[in-house]
């Protein structure tokens, strides 16, 4: 090219099998196990994340002048906002109203995970051109089949930023994260708690422990069959009382046992010799990340044992930096998970929308950081160790 840079070539996948694993993840990085090919190939061949579930892959992949893969985008063609958390149903209703058609929209995300993480994944080496080539192309799919919008969610920070340099519009979201503070063992990160919270975790921990329900950390091929069948059943039964229906089929889990087994922490609940309820973890570079809990009746204070309580012992034993809890609970909060900010951008080709749009989330981002340093301002540590 006469400015000296690259070519680059970017490519829609119309399936997740359709690019190389080894180039695939090594744009992805090691660190997020989410936008590994295995678990979003797991979520594509189980009919987890399909067109006929509203999830159409429409993946984009920049490639080099010697066809090698630079970078890579996980998108879908949305027909609804459902699995995403990042929540447009009233920009849908409001754009309808207008008379315009929302859906399909191009969705660049992980489906049915709203864990922050890449979302232009970029080979190491592979300059800011590529990240521009990647989110061109998202605009140019969307004007080409005169789609309403794109909607990246959940990215990190860096991209988030670099996106609203490129004039995309910017909203803000909020999670509960545990942070390591370098602790050796549970009674350390406790010791870090003022003592009425302190109280009121060993109290929690106490009535799990009095119950007889027995927890089991498992990962590896110490899973098998019959444990994912367990989970499914627990997924199903807690989706069903909360949301009608759960995204995510039985095949899914098998799958991503059958191919990321290592990365998993299955957490299962015994009572009296039968499973009960269960929680599954994946392990990053250097965060656990809390996914699906699940359980087959109530059991007080279960939910915080296996999702949070025995996530802090696993990232103690790690060395891992932190514990991602997952979407909404502000209950975190008093069990050591503090607020921390998400993000999402979006690019709207229709001027007036995108103006109503862009005032709107100016004055939601400041609310939103408003609510953040308030949140915190409800911290359970010592004030000493902030």
């Amino acid at each position: 090219m006469p400015d000296g840079r690259e070519t680059i070539t970017v490519r829609i996948l119309d399936g997740i099998g359709a690019a190389d694993p080894g180039q695939w993840d090594a744009c992805a990085g090691p660190d997020n196990p989410f936008v590994r090919h295995a678990f979003l190939s797991a979520l594509e061949e189980s009919g987890s994340a399909v067109t006929g579930t509203g999830w159409q892959p429409v993946h984009l992949v920049a490639l080099d002048a010697g066809g090698g893969m630079t970078g890579a985008a996980p998108m879908y063609a949305k027909s609804h906002s459902y699995g995403e958390y990042v929540f447009d149903h009233a920009w849908a209703n409001a754009y309808e109203r207008a008379g315009g058609r929302y859906y399909p929209k191009l969705q660049v995300a992980v489906p049915f995970t709203p864990v922050p993480g890449p979302r232009l994944l970029l080979r190491p080496g592979a300059g800011p051109d590529v990240a521009a080539a990647l989110a061109e192309a998202m605009q140019r799919v969307a004007r080409g089949n005169g789609l309403s919008s794109v909607h990246v969610t959940f990215p990190t920070e860096a991209e988030w930023r670099r996106l609203g340099e490129a004039g995309w519009l910017r909203r803000l979201g909020v999670q509960f994260h545990w942070e390591n503070r370098g602790y050796t063992c549970f009674d350390d990160f406790l010791g870090a708690l003022n003592a009425r919270k302190r109280k009121a975790v060993r109290k929690e921990r106490k009535a799990v422990a009095d119950s007889g329900v027995r927890l089991h950390a498992l990962t590896g091929d110490d899973i098998k069959p019959a444990h994912w069948d367990a989970f499914h059943r627990f997924y199903l039964e807690t989706a069903d009382r909360k949301w009608g229906g759960g995204y995510l089929t039985r095949d899914f889990f098998h799958r991503l046992g059958a191919t990321m087994a290592d990365s998993v922490v299955l957490i299962l609940c015994e009572d009296g010799g039968d499973w009960v309820a269960g929680a599954l973890n994946l392990v990053g570079g250097d965060a656990l990340y809390g996914r699906n809990w699940g359980s087959d009746g109530r059991y007080r204070f279960l939910h915080f044992e296996a999702c949070y309580y025995r996530a802090i012992d696993i990232a103690i034993e790690r060395g891992l930096r932190r514990v991602e809890a997952g979407a909404q609970g502000e209950h975190k909060i008093q069990r050591g998970y503090l607020p921390v900010p998400t993000y999402s951008a979006h690019w709207v080709p229709d001027p007036g929308f995108r103006r109503v749009l862009a005032a709107h989330l100016e004055q939601e981002r400041a609310a939103m950081e408003e609510e953040i340093r308030l949140l915190a301002g409800d911290s359970p540590y010592r004030q000493a160790d902030g």
